[in-house]
Protein backbone atom coordinates (compact mmCIF):
# COMPACT_ATOMS: atom_id res chain seq x y z
CA UNK A 1 0.00 0.00 0.00
CA UNK A 2 1.33 3.40 -0.90
CA UNK A 3 1.64 5.84 2.03
CA UNK A 4 -1.71 7.51 2.61
CA UNK A 5 -0.07 10.93 2.61
CA UNK A 6 1.10 10.46 -0.97
CA UNK A 7 -2.47 9.80 -2.02
CA UNK A 8 -4.17 12.43 0.08
CA UNK A 9 -1.82 15.34 -0.61
CA UNK A 10 -3.10 16.16 -4.10
CA UNK A 11 -6.62 16.31 -2.69
CA UNK A 12 -5.87 18.24 0.47
CA UNK A 13 -5.62 21.82 -0.79
CA UNK A 14 -9.26 22.63 -0.07
CA UNK A 15 -9.00 21.35 3.47
CA UNK A 16 -6.82 24.31 4.41
CA UNK A 17 -3.73 24.42 6.58
CA UNK A 18 -4.15 23.97 10.31
CA UNK A 19 -3.50 27.07 12.35
CA UNK A 20 -0.40 26.99 14.52
CA UNK A 21 -2.45 28.61 17.28
CA UNK A 22 -5.09 25.89 17.28
CA UNK A 23 -5.20 24.21 20.67
CA UNK A 24 -8.67 22.73 20.82
CA UNK A 25 -9.35 19.08 21.69
CA UNK A 26 -9.07 16.38 19.06
CA UNK A 27 -10.91 13.08 18.85
CA UNK A 28 -11.32 10.17 16.47
CA UNK A 29 -13.75 7.27 16.29
CA UNK A 30 -13.86 4.49 13.68
CA UNK A 31 -15.98 1.45 12.88
CA UNK A 32 -15.68 -1.68 10.77
CA UNK A 33 -19.33 -2.67 10.66
CA UNK A 34 -22.09 -3.73 13.05
CA UNK A 35 -23.74 -7.10 13.45
CA UNK A 36 -21.13 -8.90 11.39
CA UNK A 37 -20.02 -11.53 13.88
CA UNK A 38 -20.96 -13.38 17.05
CA UNK A 39 -18.65 -14.55 19.81
CA UNK A 40 -18.77 -18.21 18.80
CA UNK A 41 -17.73 -17.34 15.24
CA UNK A 42 -14.62 -15.31 16.05
CA UNK A 43 -11.41 -17.03 17.12
CA UNK A 44 -8.91 -15.32 19.38
CA UNK A 45 -6.42 -15.12 16.52
CA UNK A 46 -8.96 -13.55 14.17
CA UNK A 47 -10.07 -11.05 16.81
CA UNK A 48 -6.45 -10.07 17.43
CA UNK A 49 -5.87 -9.58 13.70
CA UNK A 50 -8.89 -7.39 13.11
CA UNK A 51 -8.19 -5.36 16.25
CA UNK A 52 -4.66 -4.80 14.91
CA UNK A 53 -6.13 -3.32 11.74
CA UNK A 54 -8.46 -1.12 13.78
CA UNK A 55 -5.41 0.09 15.70
CA UNK A 56 -3.56 0.81 12.46
CA UNK A 57 -6.48 2.90 11.28
CA UNK A 58 -6.54 4.79 14.59
CA UNK A 59 -2.79 5.38 14.30
CA UNK A 60 -3.15 6.79 10.78
CA UNK A 61 -5.98 9.16 11.64
CA UNK A 62 -4.67 10.23 15.04
CA UNK A 63 -1.24 11.02 13.61
CA UNK A 64 -2.88 13.61 11.36
CA UNK A 65 -4.72 15.21 14.28
CA UNK A 66 -1.70 15.20 16.57
CA UNK A 67 0.35 17.23 14.13
CA UNK A 68 -2.45 19.78 13.77
CA UNK A 69 -3.90 18.39 10.56
CA UNK A 70 -7.45 18.70 9.33
CA UNK A 71 -10.21 16.31 10.33
CA UNK A 72 -10.85 15.71 6.62
CA UNK A 73 -7.33 14.33 6.24
CA UNK A 74 -7.70 12.26 9.41
CA UNK A 75 -10.85 10.42 8.33
CA UNK A 76 -9.39 9.89 4.86
CA UNK A 77 -6.27 8.32 6.33
CA UNK A 78 -8.17 6.07 8.73
CA UNK A 79 -10.64 4.80 6.14
CA UNK A 80 -7.88 4.03 3.64
CA UNK A 81 -6.34 1.62 6.13
CA UNK A 82 -9.70 -0.09 6.68
CA UNK A 83 -10.29 -0.32 2.93
CA UNK A 84 -7.03 -2.28 2.59
CA UNK A 85 -7.96 -4.75 5.32
CA UNK A 86 -9.59 -8.06 4.28
CA UNK A 87 -11.48 -8.16 7.60
CA UNK A 88 -14.01 -5.46 6.73
CA UNK A 89 -16.60 -5.09 3.99
CA UNK A 90 -14.92 -2.27 2.09
CA UNK A 91 -12.13 -2.22 -0.47
CA UNK A 92 -10.09 -5.43 -0.25
CA UNK A 93 -12.64 -7.17 1.96
CA UNK A 94 -15.71 -6.16 -0.08
CA UNK A 95 -18.52 -8.67 -0.54
CA UNK A 96 -19.48 -10.10 -3.94
CA UNK A 97 -22.50 -9.07 -5.97
CA UNK A 98 -24.83 -11.68 -7.45
CA UNK A 99 -22.73 -11.50 -10.64
CA UNK A 100 -19.55 -12.40 -8.75
CA UNK A 101 -18.00 -8.93 -8.94
CA UNK A 102 -17.56 -6.03 -6.54
CA UNK A 103 -19.37 -2.67 -6.55
CA UNK A 104 -17.98 -0.23 -4.01
CA UNK A 105 -19.55 2.86 -2.42
CA UNK A 106 -18.05 5.69 -0.35
CA UNK A 107 -18.78 9.18 0.93
CA UNK A 108 -16.96 11.97 2.73
CA UNK A 109 -18.21 15.21 4.28
CA UNK A 110 -16.76 18.24 6.04
CA UNK A 111 -19.09 19.66 8.67
CA UNK A 112 -18.23 23.35 8.87
CA UNK A 113 -18.38 23.87 5.09
CA UNK A 114 -20.97 21.16 4.26
CA UNK A 115 -18.78 20.14 1.35
CA UNK A 116 -19.31 16.50 0.42
CA UNK A 117 -18.41 13.90 -2.18
CA UNK A 118 -19.81 10.44 -2.82
CA UNK A 119 -19.49 7.54 -5.26
CA UNK A 120 -21.41 4.32 -5.82
CA UNK A 121 -20.94 1.22 -7.95
CA UNK A 122 -17.18 1.77 -8.31
CA UNK A 123 -15.26 -1.22 -9.71
CA UNK A 124 -11.59 -0.34 -10.26
CA UNK A 125 -10.53 2.29 -7.69
CA UNK A 126 -8.47 0.77 -4.89
CA UNK A 127 -9.56 3.39 -2.35
CA UNK A 128 -13.13 4.54 -3.00
CA UNK A 129 -12.84 7.10 -0.17
CA UNK A 130 -10.18 8.91 -2.21
CA UNK A 131 -12.46 8.97 -5.23
CA UNK A 132 -15.27 10.41 -3.09
CA UNK A 133 -12.89 13.07 -1.87
CA UNK A 134 -11.81 13.84 -5.42
CA UNK A 135 -15.45 14.29 -6.41
CA UNK A 136 -15.81 16.78 -3.56
CA UNK A 137 -12.62 18.68 -4.38
CA UNK A 138 -12.40 18.52 -8.16
CA UNK A 139 -15.92 18.30 -9.57
CA UNK A 140 -19.02 20.50 -9.44
CA UNK A 141 -21.03 17.51 -8.23
CA UNK A 142 -21.59 15.65 -4.97
CA UNK A 143 -22.53 12.12 -6.07
CA UNK A 144 -21.28 10.09 -9.03
CA UNK A 145 -22.20 6.48 -9.79
CA UNK A 146 -21.07 3.44 -11.76
CA UNK A 147 -19.64 4.20 -15.23
CA UNK A 148 -19.76 7.94 -14.56
CA UNK A 149 -17.73 7.58 -11.39
CA UNK A 150 -15.23 5.39 -13.23
CA UNK A 151 -14.97 7.95 -16.03
CA UNK A 152 -14.32 10.70 -13.51
CA UNK A 153 -11.65 8.53 -11.88
CA UNK A 154 -9.95 8.37 -15.28
CA UNK A 155 -9.35 12.13 -14.98
CA UNK A 156 -7.57 11.79 -11.63
CA UNK A 157 -4.15 10.18 -12.23
CA UNK A 158 -3.31 10.19 -8.51
CA UNK A 159 -5.94 7.49 -7.86
CA UNK A 160 -4.64 3.94 -7.82
CA UNK A 161 -6.57 1.59 -10.12
CA UNK A 162 -6.85 -2.18 -9.79
CA UNK A 163 -8.57 -5.02 -11.58
CA UNK A 164 -11.91 -5.84 -9.95
CA UNK A 165 -10.54 -9.25 -8.98
CA UNK A 166 -8.06 -7.50 -6.66
CA UNK A 167 -10.93 -7.11 -4.16
CA UNK A 168 -11.59 -10.88 -4.05
CA UNK A 169 -11.17 -12.81 -0.81
CA UNK A 170 -12.01 -16.46 -0.24
CA UNK A 171 -14.11 -15.70 2.82
CA UNK A 172 -16.37 -13.36 0.84
CA UNK A 173 -16.66 -15.88 -2.01
CA UNK A 174 -17.85 -18.50 0.46
CA UNK A 175 -20.46 -16.04 1.73
CA UNK A 176 -21.72 -15.51 -1.84
CA UNK A 177 -21.96 -19.25 -2.46
CA UNK A 178 -23.86 -19.70 0.79
CA UNK A 179 -26.25 -16.87 -0.14
CA UNK A 180 -26.95 -18.41 -3.55
CA UNK A 181 -27.57 -21.82 -2.00
CA UNK A 182 -29.95 -20.24 0.50
CA UNK A 183 -31.86 -18.58 -2.37
CA UNK A 184 -32.22 -21.89 -4.19
CA UNK A 185 -33.52 -23.65 -1.10
CA UNK A 186 -35.95 -20.83 -0.38
CA UNK A 187 -37.20 -21.03 -3.96
CA UNK A 188 -37.90 -24.71 -3.29
CA UNK A 189 -40.08 -23.76 -0.34
CA UNK A 190 -37.70 -24.00 2.62
CA UNK A 191 -37.79 -21.34 5.32
CA UNK A 192 -34.18 -20.38 6.07
CA UNK A 193 -33.30 -17.49 8.41
CA UNK A 194 -30.69 -15.01 7.28
CA UNK A 195 -27.23 -15.61 8.75
CA UNK A 196 -25.71 -13.01 11.12
CA UNK A 197 -24.44 -10.01 9.21
CA UNK A 198 -26.34 -10.61 5.97
CA UNK A 199 -27.11 -6.90 5.58
CA UNK A 200 -24.12 -5.45 7.36
CA UNK A 201 -20.57 -4.37 6.70
CA UNK A 202 -19.19 -0.88 6.36
CA UNK A 203 -16.18 1.06 7.53
CA UNK A 204 -16.17 4.64 8.69
CA UNK A 205 -14.41 7.36 10.63
CA UNK A 206 -15.40 10.62 12.32
CA UNK A 207 -12.81 13.14 13.52
CA UNK A 208 -12.61 16.45 15.38
CA UNK A 209 -9.49 18.52 14.72
CA UNK A 210 -7.79 21.22 16.80
CA UNK A 211 -9.63 23.92 14.84
CA UNK A 212 -12.95 22.50 16.02
CA UNK A 213 -13.83 21.11 12.60
CA UNK A 214 -15.63 17.79 12.19
CA UNK A 215 -15.38 15.45 9.20
CA UNK A 216 -16.76 12.01 8.43
CA UNK A 217 -16.07 9.29 5.85
CA UNK A 218 -17.78 5.97 5.13
CA UNK A 219 -16.92 3.16 2.69
CA UNK A 220 -18.59 -0.18 1.90
CA UNK A 221 -18.92 -3.11 -0.45
CA UNK A 222 -22.66 -3.24 0.21
CA UNK A 223 -24.68 -6.45 0.56
CA UNK A 224 -23.60 -9.96 -0.37
CA UNK A 225 -25.43 -11.16 -3.50
CA UNK A 226 -26.82 -7.69 -4.26
CA UNK A 227 -28.47 -7.09 -7.65
CA UNK A 228 -29.59 -4.35 -9.99
CA UNK A 229 -26.97 -1.82 -8.92
CA UNK A 230 -28.30 -1.74 -5.35
CA UNK A 231 -26.98 1.20 -3.31
CA UNK A 232 -27.29 1.37 0.46
CA UNK A 233 -27.02 4.21 2.92
CA UNK A 234 -23.23 4.55 3.19
CA UNK A 235 -22.66 6.88 0.19
CA UNK A 236 -25.91 8.79 0.62
CA UNK A 237 -25.27 12.10 2.33
CA UNK A 238 -27.63 12.31 5.29
CA UNK A 239 -28.45 8.60 5.47
CA UNK A 240 -25.19 6.83 6.30
CA UNK A 241 -22.81 9.79 6.28
CA UNK A 242 -23.34 13.33 7.58
CA UNK A 243 -21.55 16.15 9.36
CA UNK A 244 -22.33 19.71 10.40
CA UNK A 245 -20.54 22.10 12.74
CA UNK A 246 -21.90 20.36 15.84
CA UNK A 247 -21.93 16.68 14.93
CA UNK A 248 -20.59 13.95 12.64
CA UNK A 249 -22.06 10.46 12.11
CA UNK A 250 -21.02 7.38 10.13
CA UNK A 251 -23.61 4.61 10.15
CA UNK A 252 -23.47 0.85 9.64
CA UNK A 253 -26.37 -1.54 9.39
CA UNK A 254 -29.28 -2.55 7.19
CA UNK A 255 -28.98 0.31 4.71
CA UNK A 256 -32.57 0.40 3.54
CA UNK A 257 -33.70 1.48 7.02
CA UNK A 258 -30.97 4.11 7.36
CA UNK A 259 -32.06 5.51 4.01
CA UNK A 260 -35.71 5.61 5.04
CA UNK A 261 -34.95 7.38 8.32
CA UNK A 262 -32.14 9.62 6.99
CA UNK A 263 -30.46 8.42 10.16
CA UNK A 264 -27.14 10.29 10.16
CA UNK A 265 -28.80 13.62 9.44
CA UNK A 266 -31.53 12.96 11.98
CA UNK A 267 -28.96 12.52 14.74
CA UNK A 268 -26.99 15.62 13.79
CA UNK A 269 -30.11 17.73 13.32
CA UNK A 270 -31.25 16.86 16.83
CA UNK A 271 -27.87 18.01 18.15
CA UNK A 272 -27.62 21.18 16.06
CA UNK A 273 -31.22 22.38 15.99
CA UNK A 274 -32.77 21.07 19.18
CA UNK A 275 -29.70 21.05 21.38
CA UNK A 276 -29.95 17.37 22.26
CA UNK A 277 -26.82 15.77 23.73
CA UNK A 278 -25.27 13.60 21.05
CA UNK A 279 -25.55 10.56 23.34
CA UNK A 280 -29.34 10.94 23.57
CA UNK A 281 -29.80 11.72 19.88
CA UNK A 282 -27.76 8.75 18.68
CA UNK A 283 -29.31 6.37 21.19
CA UNK A 284 -32.85 7.27 20.17
CA UNK A 285 -32.31 6.99 16.41
CA UNK A 286 -30.22 3.81 16.47
CA UNK A 287 -32.00 1.95 19.25
CA UNK A 288 -35.59 3.14 18.84
CA UNK A 289 -36.37 4.73 15.46
CA UNK A 290 -34.61 2.19 13.23
CA UNK A 291 -35.67 -0.95 15.18
CA UNK A 292 -39.26 0.29 15.21
CA UNK A 293 -39.27 -0.07 11.41
CA UNK A 294 -37.62 -3.49 11.48
CA UNK A 295 -34.01 -2.50 10.90
CA UNK A 296 -30.88 -2.81 12.99
CA UNK A 297 -27.22 -1.83 13.05
CA UNK A 298 -25.17 0.89 14.68
CA UNK A 299 -23.34 4.16 14.22
CA UNK A 300 -20.33 6.12 15.41
CA UNK A 301 -20.12 9.85 15.94
CA UNK A 302 -18.82 12.76 17.92
CA UNK A 303 -19.73 16.34 18.73
CA UNK A 304 -17.80 19.62 18.81
CA UNK A 305 -16.54 18.87 22.34
CA UNK A 306 -15.14 15.52 21.27
CA UNK A 307 -17.86 13.48 22.97
CA UNK A 308 -17.78 10.07 21.26
CA UNK A 309 -20.83 7.85 20.74
CA UNK A 310 -20.93 4.27 19.43
CA UNK A 311 -24.51 2.92 19.82
CA UNK A 312 -25.52 -0.40 18.25
CA UNK A 313 -28.31 -2.94 18.67
CA UNK A 314 -26.64 -6.02 17.18
CA UNK A 315 -24.39 -8.71 18.61
CA UNK A 316 -21.32 -6.60 18.00
CA UNK A 317 -19.74 -3.66 16.19
CA UNK A 318 -16.07 -3.39 15.25
CA UNK A 319 -14.99 -0.02 16.65
CA UNK A 320 -12.09 2.02 17.93
CA UNK A 321 -11.59 5.45 19.46
CA UNK A 322 -9.13 8.09 20.62
CA UNK A 323 -10.71 10.49 23.11
CA UNK A 324 -9.70 14.11 23.73
CA UNK A 325 -7.77 13.03 26.83
CA UNK A 326 -5.66 10.72 24.68
CA UNK A 327 -7.15 7.47 25.94
CA UNK A 328 -7.86 4.95 23.22
CA UNK A 329 -9.21 1.48 22.69
CA UNK A 330 -10.86 -1.02 20.36
CA UNK A 331 -13.84 -3.30 20.85
CA UNK A 332 -15.92 -5.87 19.00
CA UNK A 333 -18.72 -6.99 21.30
CA UNK A 334 -20.87 -5.16 23.79
CA UNK A 335 -18.67 -4.19 26.71
CA UNK A 336 -19.89 -4.46 30.33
Amino acid sequence: MRPWSALVLPLALAAGAASAASTGPTALVIHGGAGVITRDQLSEADEAALRADLDRALDAGDAVLKRGGASLDAVTAAVQVLEDSPWFNAGKGAVFTADGTHELDAAIMEGHTRRAGAVAGVRTVRHPVLLARAVMAHSPHVFLAADGAEAFADTRPELERVDNRWFDTERRREQLEAAKEREQRQAAGEVIPLPPGAYFGTVGAVALDANGHIAVATSTGGMTNKRWGRIGDAPVIGAGTYANEQCGISATGWGEFYLRTVAAHDICARVALRGDPIEAAAEDVINRVIPALGGDGGAIGLDARGTIVMPFNTSGMYRGWVKPDGSRGTAVFREP
